[in-house]
């Protein structure tokens, strides 16, 4: 095999949510693979976990704070990223929030809220980082869909919306970019277990039918989400564009 298709040294990349869960793991997953990884979350500090695991394994990072509910903070990210590090090679658009109640009684500051973290954030980082990754001829950016992205789910409308949406933003700026040698590809993990599923993990019932339910017979842990993103960020996915890849255990094929 072709070890140099996967090389990312001296990669720079921005993974957002990388406290915690897919998001952390994503990011020493990068750095572990020789990149550069900027890791940002919403609360001063709150990456500092994640950086000690980093350089525990001797790879490179550091930390900026964004609140991704906020368009200021988010173009202000970016802006800060740039000016750090010049371009960004790798764009992992992670962090993401969820809020349960019956559509009914849905309060629009929240479903405000999720489309603005899920959906906005992305779309503004994207934006604002692909003219200097354009200049450079080449770029990966990788959104994070979700099952919900194909299904519509139980009390979480504003949740559903927005990965339906990530899914269709992320083949609208293949469909842009693509000619550019930039590619935007998207990420569908399937039920693994992080903070955002902690609900269903605590009830048995909904536990036992999701887990009979994916053929490997496990949640997925977040360690299982790294090797994909490896793939999508490195040269070995240059003529894969516009795809959402499912991980999920099977999850889509029952």
């Amino acid at each position: 095999m072709n070890n140099s298709l996967f090389n990312l040294q001296n990669k720079t990349a921005l993974v957002t949510g990388a406290s915690r869960g897919l998001g952390q793991q994503i990011a020493i997953g990068l750095a572990n693979a020789g990149v550069n990884v900027i890791c940002s979350s919403s609360q001063t500090g709150g990456c500092s976990q994640t950086l000690q695991k980093i350089a525990d394994s001797n790879g490179k990072g550091f930390e900026m704070t964004a609140d991704l509910s906020s368009e200021n903070s988010v173009r202000n990210l970016a802006k800060q990223a740039l000016d750090k590090v010049g371009c960004v090679d790798i764009l992992v658009n992670v962090g993401g929030t969820i809020f349960r109640s019956p559509a009914v009684d849905y309060p629009y500051n929240e479903w405000q809220r999720v489309i603005q973290v899920n959906l906005d954030a992305s779309f503004i980082l994207a934006q604002a980082l692909a003219p200097n990754m354009i200049k450079k001829g080449m770029g990966k950016i990788i959104n994070i869909a979700s099952m919900l992205s194909y299904t519509g789910g139980i009390t979480v409308p504003a949740y559903t919306a927005s990965k339906h949406a990530i899914s269709g933003l992320t083949k609208a700026l293949a469909n842009e970019w693509g000619h550019l040698n930039l590619q935007v590809n998207a990420i569908a993990p399937g039920y693994f277990r992080t903070d955002n599923t902690q609900a269903l993990q605590d009830d048995p019932v909904r536990n036992k039918e999701i887990e009979s339910r994916i053929p490997a017979g496990r949640w997925g842990e977040p360690e299982d989400i790294v090797g994909t993103t490896i793939f999508l960020a490195s040269s070995a996915s240059n003529y894969v564009n516009g795809h959402i890849l499912a991980v999920d255990g099977g999850w889509l094929a029952r």
